[in-house]
């Protein structure tokens, strides 16, 4: 309550970018403050044996996590699973650094309860993060989501992939192949048929020859058809994926409360939250079904209450993730769905 009806009205008087750099400022000044961590983890983490979940050979300690997008340089990865995420996913990185997208690059939808954002895969580069990773303590299990790098043309793709598995094989618990982010031109051609078979028959080729392979989860968009669903399907069993993750943003703006004038203002972007959920929830519980569960399916996607984690489960999803919920809820909400699902 404090932080929706007192933090949250500050927070959101400051332009969204801004604010984000504080908060991850403020986690890593409790990550160097002696008993700052454990602080946080007095305040927000939820033990309990029932919440644990074994999923792709991974023991996880609840199953929510934090997606990609939050922590991209895996600056506060360690702060940010004190506050009770079961797992922490970095990135999108890439092969090199690069600046992103012209900011203004995120917005506020409060209407929605939404965030548009065209960052555009803004990160330091994988050996930066891999070097970040190197110093963990190993409390947190984290997730390392992997891209391309802007310039680089599609046909040359599977490369850029590639030099982020290598750099982030040992100090990543489980990958995350990103094909489905709207905020780098041609990035979601990789999701036809063809490019999506080649691209991860070679990362599953390069995970079998570590002699210790890792699971893969493929991250997916909820504007998907249900053709190209089938064949995502059909690739992720046929290449012996892990899993996925349904689902990244969307570049729908159908049914927003926001005016279009203002939509118009802010131009393109992906659009999470709460608009998300049933679209999600949707490609979420095909896919499941289409798949008869032969793989993992990570949640994500308008997650804003116990409720609305508890319906992604029942639809065949095996863990979730947060972000959107996360900014507007605020830490206390992992905590409660954990205990909503201590109660069921």
């Amino acid at each position: 309550m404090i932080y929706k009806y007192l933090v949250r009205p500050f927070l959101f008087l400051f332009p969204a970018e801004t604010i984000h750099h504080l908060i991850m400022a403020l986690m890593r000044l409790a990550g160097i403050v002696p008993g700052g961590i454990t602080i946080l983890r007095t305040f927000f983490e939820l033990k309990d044996v029932r919440l644990e979940r074994k999923v792709a050979g991974i023991n996880f300690p609840n199953p929510v996590g934090l997606a990609a997008g939050f922590d991209k340089d895996a600056k506060a990865f360690e702060e940010l699973g004190a506050l009770g995420f079961g797992f922490v996913e970095i990135g999108t990185v890439t092969p090199l650094g690069q600046p992103g997208n012209p900011k203004p690059r995120l917005f506020r939808l409060p209407a929605d309860k939404a965030l548009i954002n065209r960052m555009g895969f803004n990160n330091d580069g994988v050996k930066a993060a891999a070097l970040r990773l190197k110093k963990q303590s190993g409390r947190v299990i984290i997730g390392g989501n992997i891209g391309k790098n802007k310039d680089t043309l599609n046909e040359n793709a599977i490369a850029d992939y590639l030099i982020c598995f290598k750099d982030l094989f040992p100090v990543v618990d489980y990958f995350v192949i990103n094909i489905s982010s709207p905020n780098t031109p041609g990035l979601r051609a990789l999701q036809e048929k063809a490019p999506l078979l080649s691209l991860l028959q070679s990362i599953q080729m390069a995970n079998q020859k570590t002699g210790n392979a890792k699971p893969v989860f493929l991250k997916i968009a909820p504007d998907l058809t249900l053709e190209q669903a089938d064949d995502i399907v059909e690739i992720v069993i046929a290449c012996n994926f892990s899993g996925v993750i349904i689902s990244n943003t969307t570049v729908s703006r159908d049914g927003l409360h926001t005016s279009p004038e203002k939509l118009a203002e802010i131009g393109a972007g992906g659009l999470s939250g709460q608009p998300v959920l049933k679209p999600s929830n949707e490609l979420l519980k095909y896919v499941a079904q289409k798949s008869q569960k032969k793989f993992f399916i990570i949640a994500s996607g308008g997650i804003f209450s116990a409720r609305d984690a508890q319906e992604k489960l029942r639809l065949g999803a095996d863990l979730v993730q947060l972000y959107t919920g996360f900014i507007y809820e605020g830490p206390g909400l992992i905590r409660k769905i954990n205990k909503a699902l201590l109660n069921n």
